[in-house]
């Protein structure tokens, strides 16, 4: 058995066959966590995982990149989980977590990948992804749920808002590390806090500065959740569409960097799953 901690089965490249899809998954002993973006994707991840008595979950929230900060321009098509918000209804986000099929809080976190070109508007925008985050980090814990973390380009700056956080206000903070892409340090920081590490299709890349296999050998299976962050982030063809039952090929992938067979990493890894988001 497997768990895809992220998928995105919500959005707009399954809208046709979603459920194709999940009943292949299924069928193949694969269970998947949708993840919201924005409310309309977290509206439809929860919507998906009540037509199925075990399987299917989801995880609400609002991405840093679907904030309307009115700082940057973004070309975006109109799909599930490319719907801006101006701001964080915190009730309304409350109100949905209601559904049993809410495990988590997420995607949330920091992107600062598109930013503004001057100084002035840089710290702004930050600063309004941080303000989002808090809010975020907030209901977590007022609903005890763990978070799911989306980080590009902003280790330094999410580890600090952590610590803080973990230190100053006694929060017991739960959570994973999604899709890490990140320095041995910070990975070390990131496990220091108790943090899962999530690892999907970007380990097939290579990125300058970051060594994928090196991280994966840094953290203990029992700390380790397998993800596809599907459609996107394909391990075999990039031009094509990644679905879950691709998961298959990041634990082989985890498996040959630490020298242990399939069965140990997916054994484990399902357990990980299941001890975070209660399920």
């Amino acid at each position: 058995m497997l768990i895809d901690t992220h998928a995105h089965l919500n959005f707009d490249a399954f809208k046709n066959d979603y459920d194709k899809v999940i009943e292949d998954c299924l069928k193949n002993d694969i269970w998947v966590i949708n993840i919201g973006t924005n409310f309309k994707s977290s509206k439809r991840a929860v919507e998906i995982s009540e037509n199925y008595e075990k399987g299917v979950f989801a995880s609400i929230g609002l991405h840093p990149i679907n904030l309307d900060t009115d700082l940057v321009k973004m070309k975006v098509d109109k799909s599930e989980g490319s719907h801006f918000e101006k701001e964080f209804d915190y009730q309304k986000y409350k109100n949905l977590a209601k559904s049993k099929k809410v495990i988590a809080i997420g995607e949330i976190g920091l992107d600062y990948y598109y930013r503004p070109k001057t100084k002035r508007k840089k710290e702004l925008f930050k600063q309004k992804q941080k303000d989002l985050l808090l809010k975020q980090i907030k209901l977590a814990e007022e609903l005890n749920l763990p978070i799911i973390f989306h980080c590009r380009m902003a280790h330094n700056d999410l580890i600090e808002i952590l610590n803080y956080e973990l230190k100053t206000k006694n929060y017991q903070l739960k959570g994973v590390m999604h899709g890490f892409v990140g320095v041995k340090e910070q990975l070390k920081k990131y496990l220091e806090m108790g943090f899962y590490i999530g690892f999907n299709g970007i380990i097939f890349k290579s990125i300058e500065g970051i060594s994928f296999e090196e991280n994966i050998k840094e953290v203990s299976i029992e700390r380790i959740l397998i993800e596809t962050d599907c459609p996107f982030l394909n391990p075999i063809k990039k031009e094509e569409r990644n679905t879950s039952l691709n998961l298959k090929y990041i634990v082989k992938k985890i498996a040959e960097v630490k020298n242990l067979n399939f069965e140990k990493i997916a054994k484990q890894t399902t357990e990980n799953a299941k001890k975070l988001f209660k399920i």
